[in-house]
């Protein structure tokens, strides 16, 4: 799916802004078909944001259920001619629109865009109303899982509540931008670019999809480096394009060209599409991350898309100071933690340098603790994680390679995070999953595993590129205990080594800290104990090649459900939420500063 954008074709209209908005306490929307009649007694909200921290009431910030969106816009008569479209950037979890009163889309997941194609419901020149139902709810079937569940609040009333199986906030919403858009009758669908190199010369492999073919249609295909120099072109739907002296895409130092595609009837422009690449390598080697035939040493964190009032909404301010912090703090890359972000995020990687790895939202995909038996429940069978969570799991995988497989920041692709895959029928998902995703792309694939995983216990390894690992020994086991935290890391990486004989990528490490808390000497939660926790797990991976990249946990505070462990959220980012650094942005300033890409242990 291609970004919507403004050409010398096609027409943009964002409509994000201020919305009416309702939340459906009473579960009448549909029964009285707002989606129709509109909304009454609405209040206002933003778009893109999430609705949960606008307002000042409780019941809303905690709410399950429908909330309904509504808005009306004139499209212009000159659009007439055109293909017309209705796109979504993201909306949590599962959404339904509406023009006139036409139900044109419906989708489920909550962190990838969707669209539908409206022309045929459109008023031309005159007022259209558009409706967006947005659901919040959760199941074994959905990413992430969840499950609903029903209680009484202090009066006795019925409350639909949500068991939700991941450890951050459930923000709900229309989280990024709202366009209409069009396209000529006949347009360019889709482009994929696959980049090579030898020596000083670049191979760019393309190929261009339209919706329609006919015998007059041509295509033209242009290349032009960051001054605009025109450097390479062909005629052809689909082939490769040689660049001359050619400027690699590096992390760190980004440089991008431009893919211009026009498509032609003899001399009649008929559609135009543009978009920014790099040309880079990727592959593992004797162990080795390999970018452009350099080992890369990954040095970043896991994110959040998540700030203050505005919840997981598209803030282009925020997002911006967080790439300054990571080139203040001299990181070379993040992982999506835990779902495929923002377009707009992706594209500044792509400018800035910074090495992307994408992770689908398969978050929470595990069990509960069992007390009696000190394991957990399993999660992989017909109630739970079952053939109908596959299908979903792949489509997901697949609409976010679609998406995001032009941008050379992606380097890797992460397919879970901390699922349970110490249960032997995860072995036959997961394969299944990996199988299906190789041939869709060839980046390498991650699998993050929990801490509780143990080393030769895990069944789905075997399946993926690289290990990740989320270890916390000396704060949630042996909690204080730094010393006795890194004896037990330091053998949990061998032993990891020992069996899977895989790079491995230290994918969550850290403490929950409060800003300003100090003492000398350090206990838990102060900035000094987070300094002196993630010296010892350097100290670690410094002296273990295997390791191949060190992701904090976590870039910034981010908010999570109300729970007696969390005060306000998590704490464990090495910045606050209002992105201001803690002692630890510091001491990973200077450390980053003096290991540089190709970290050589």
């Amino acid at each position: 799916m291609l970004y919507p954008k403004m050409t010398a074709s096609r027409n943009l209209l964002n409509l994000s802004g201020i919305w009416n908005f309702k939340a459906d306490y009473q579960e009448k929307g549909y029964e009285e078909k707002w989606y129709e009649k509109g909304l009454e007694k609405y209040e206002l909200m933003a778009v893109p944001s999430s609705y949960n921290d606008i307002t000042i009431e409780a019941r809303l910030r905690d709410f399950v259920g429908d909330v309904w969106y509504e808005k009306t816009v004139v499209v212009p008569k000159q659009w007439k001619s055109q293909s017309l479209f209705i796109r979504v950037g993201s909306a949590s979890h599962n959404s339904k629109i509406w023009i006139n009163g036409i139900l044109v889309k419906e989708y489920i997941g909550g962190f990838l865009p969707f669209e539908a194609e409206v022309s045929q419901w459109v008023k031309y020149g005159q007022e259209n109303h558009i409706v967006i139902c947005v659901n919040n709810e959760l199941t074994w079937q959905t990413f992430p899982p969840g499950q609903v569940y029903y209680s009484e609040d202090e009066n006795g009333n019925r409350l639909k509540k949500l068991k939700q199986q991941h450890d951050f906030f459930n923000y709900s919403g229309i989280h990024r931008n709202v366009y209409l858009y069009t396209t000529p009758k006949i347009y360019i669908k889709d482009i994929l670019i696959k980049s090579d190199y030898k020596k000083d010369v670049g191979y760019v492999n393309y190929q261009i999809v339209t919706n329609k073919k006919q015998d007059d249609m041509r295509i033209e295909v242009e290349i032009y480096d960051e001054e605009n120099i025109l450097v390479g072109k062909s005629n052809r739907k689909d082939g490769e394009i040689e660049l001359k002296d050619v400027i690699l895409w590096q992390p760190n130092n980004a440089y991008l060209y431009k893919f211009v595609a026009n498509v032609l009837k003899g001399n009649e422009l008929i559609d135009s599409y543009n978009l920014n690449f790099g040309v880079r390598t990727v592959k593992i080697e004797n162990g080795r991350f390999l970018i452009n035939d350099n080992p890369f040493y990954f040095k970043g964190f896991g994110k959040h898309e998540d700030m203050d009032i505005k919840g997981k909404g598209l803030d282009d301010a925020i997002n911006l100071r967080d790439f300054n912090l990571l080139k203040w703090i001299n990181a070379n890359s993040f992982r999506t933690s835990h779902y495929p972000y923002s377009e707009e995020i992706l594209d500044l990687a792509d400018r800035y340098g910074i090495v992307v790895i994408g992770e689908v939202p398969a978050v929470g995909m595990l069990g509960q603790a069992v007390p009696a038996i000190g394991e957990l429940d399993g999660v992989f069978n017909k109630n739970k994680i079952n053939d109908e969570t596959l299908k979903e799991h792949i489509r997901l995988t697949r609409e976010m390679i679609s998406r995001d497989k032009n941008h050379p920041s992606v380097v890797m692709w992460s397919l879970s995070n901390e699922a349970s895959v110490m249960e032997p029928n995860a072995e036959k998902y997961f394969k299944t999953l990996v199988e299906t995703t190789r041939k869709l792309d060839d980046r390498p694939l991650l699998n993050v595993n929990l801490m509780l995983i143990e080393p030769g216990k895990c069944h789905v390894s075997k399946y993926f590129d690289v290990i990740g690992l989320n270890l916390y020994f000396g704060w949630y086991s042996d909690s204080g205990n730094i010393n006795l935290g890194i004896k037990k890391l330091e053998r949990w990486l061998r032993d990891w080594y020992e069996v899977e004989k895989k790079p491995i990528l230290m994918s969550e490490y850290g403490v929950d800290t409060i800003a300003g808390l100090h003492k000398e000497p350090a206990i838990m939660f102060t900035e000094e104990f987070q300094v002196e926790f993630l010296k010892g797990y350097h100290k670690i991976y410094d002296n273990l090649p295997f390791v191949i990249g060190e992701h904090v946990w976590n870039f910034a505070d981010f908010m999570t459900g109300q729970d007696i462990v969390r005060i306000d959220g998590n704490k464990k980012g090495v910045f606050t939420r209002q992105r201001q650094p803690k002692m630890a942005a510091h001491y990973l300033r200077q450390r980053w500063k003096n290991i540089d890409n190709a970290f050589n242990k």
